[in-house]
């Protein structure tokens, strides 16, 4: 069912529930209820998600539980791609290259000394972290002026794994504000500049990694994704990024922005330097590379009709090439459609905005006022949702899943474009595509979220450029805790990937 324009704050039927919702955040407690047509305005974006959600029927059944997933154990015999990662950066002249290359507005703050590398695999190898994630001795702010000052006490789960291998701190990275959009034009730190495309967006919410490593600051950045927030900036800047099954890597020590969608990942130079680092996160005391995966016989569903309607015809380009070099090395392609993928972004809107209001509540309370406009106008609203909506998302959200699982059953990965254009123009608030106004965010999450949902491991790897010389991506996403069998699959597409334009 098409969505009726009701909700422009200006027309009749807007002012009416802006009054509405007026009122209710009155009564409710919340702050600045005059901002009401801000919220209404707002919604008018992603009225055609609700107007679907609001008509579809209520599954019987128990709700979605977001359950961790243990990843399958790396192989142990067999041959394995032994190469370190990207050609080795020093600690010293990575943090040196961060102090150099501030016009990036890459991170938002470097610690004073380094501290020493420790044994392991990873020693010496310098990563920078996302401001959403803890470090000992740094503030955590999140991008944001209402973020405390104090030091964080301890290093985050992810963070100390790092450094249990040997790898060292090297600064914190700038994001869009709380992990709660998809620019990375942080109202604090500033707007991280793409290294790969300046005239367009590095992407969000970890803008600030992507670029670090797109500069070639540093090898690695732990980053976090909720709808994309990982594979979105690593395809905008031409670089890797990796989400792992959902809580494989622990989120102990991060801002939560969305509980049952928050990931950590890595993003990297390389599929091999996201490897290493996954392999530290997930704890394994030993790494010797990357297992050699043939692609003869691999079945590949490719995710036809949402996913490919439309698409940028570079990125179409971009999809037919990645499919003729699987073929060139044995794989077997073929078409797959997922039924109910229509209701995806409904579930996300309502599961991420339930969930965002409920972490973030507090903070919006007691100091909303110093929230960037977008991020406050964006809670605001959220905070206001009928509470209903979020439990019929997640039973809608749990046959989602089931029917996204059933798609293994004939195919042992699925393909499809990490985002459905390049990254957009900076400043751009609608993307032009194939005909099609999409809102900036939905533009750039709309093939993304539905892992993010579902918790299956996904990857972004480069695929070439358009003629503008803007990076294209590809997205590859295999069957929860297959993340050592998804990342030696991209290893191996990687390396057939064209080094230039199509």
């Amino acid at each position: 069912m098409q969505a009726q324009p009701l909700l422009q704050a200006e027309n009749e039927q807007g002012i009416e529930l802006a009054k509405a919702m007026e009122g209710y955040a009155r009564w409710a407690g919340l702050s600045c209820p005059e901002r009401a047509p801000l919220w209404v305005e707002r919604l008018t974006m992603n009225q055609e998600e609700i107007a679907r959600f609001r008509n579809a029927p209520t599954p019987e059944g128990p709700a979605f539980a977001a359950r961790a997933a243990t990843p399958e154990p790396l192989p142990t015999e067999g041959p394995v791609d032994a190469a370190p990662g990207s050609t080795a950066i020093t600690a010293e002249a990575a943090w040196a290259a961060a102090r150099d290359n501030a016009h990036l507005r890459a991170f938002t703050r470097l610690p004073e000394v380094l501290e020493p590398a420790g044994q392991g695999y990873l020693r010496g190898v310098p990563f920078a972290v996302k401001d959403l994630i803890g470090v000992a001795g740094m503030p955590r702010s999140g991008g944001s002026l209402t973020g405390p000052a104090e030091p964080f006490p301890e290093d985050a789960a992810s963070v100390a794994a790092m450094k249990r291998q040997g790898a060292v701190f090297i600064g914190l990275n700038n994001l869009h504000e709380l992990a709660f959009g998809a620019s990375s034009d942080n109202p604090v730190f500033g707007r991280v500049i793409n290294p790969a495309a300046p005239d367009r967006i590095p992407g969000g919410s970890s803008g600030g990694s992507a670029a670090a490593v797109a500069a070639g600051i540093v090898n690695v950045a732990l980053a976090t994704d909720t709808g994309g927030s990982v594979r979105i900036p690593a395809a905008c800047c031409g670089v890797v990024g990796f989400k792992p099954s959902y809580d494989a890597v622990s989120r102990h020590g991060a801002i939560d922005m969305s509980e049952t969608l928050d990931h950590i990942g890595p993003i990297g130079c390389t599929v091999m330097d996201c490897a290493q680092a996954f392999a530290a996160l997930t704890g394994l005391p030993d790494f010797k590379g990357i297992p050699l995966r043939s692609l003869k016989g691999l079945r590949v569903g490719v995710l036809g009709g949402f996913f490919q309607e439309p698409l940028d015809s570079d990125v179409r380009a971009a999809l037919q090439g990645i499919q003729a070099a699987m073929r060139s090395e044995g794989a077997q392609t073929h078409k797959v459609l997922m039924e109910g993928i229509e209701l995806a972004a409904a579930i996300q809107f309502i599961t991420i905005s339930t969930e965002a209001a409920a972490s973030q509540g507090e903070r919006l309370r007691d100091d909303g006022a110093r929230l960037g406009e977008d991020v406050r106008v964006r809670l605001e609203m959220a905070s206001l949702l009928p509470g209903h909506w979020y439990l019929k998302a997640q039973r809608l959200r749990r046959v989602f899943v089931q029917r996204m699982e059933r798609l293994f059953d004939e195919a042992d990965i699925l393909l499809c474009p990490t985002m459905r254009s390049p990254a957009p123009l900076v400043g751009a608030a609608k993307v032009d595509i194939e005909g099609k106004a999409y809102p900036l965010h939905t533009a750039v999450s709309n093939l993304t979220m539905p892992f993010s949902l579902s918790g299956m491991p996904a990857i972004a790897i480069p695929w070439g450029k358009n003629s503008e010389g803007a990076p294209l991506s590809m997205q590859l996403a295999g069957a929860r805790g297959k993340d050592w069998d998804l990342l030696a699959i991209a290893h191996r597409l990687s390396s057939l990937a064209p080094a230039g334009g199509l």
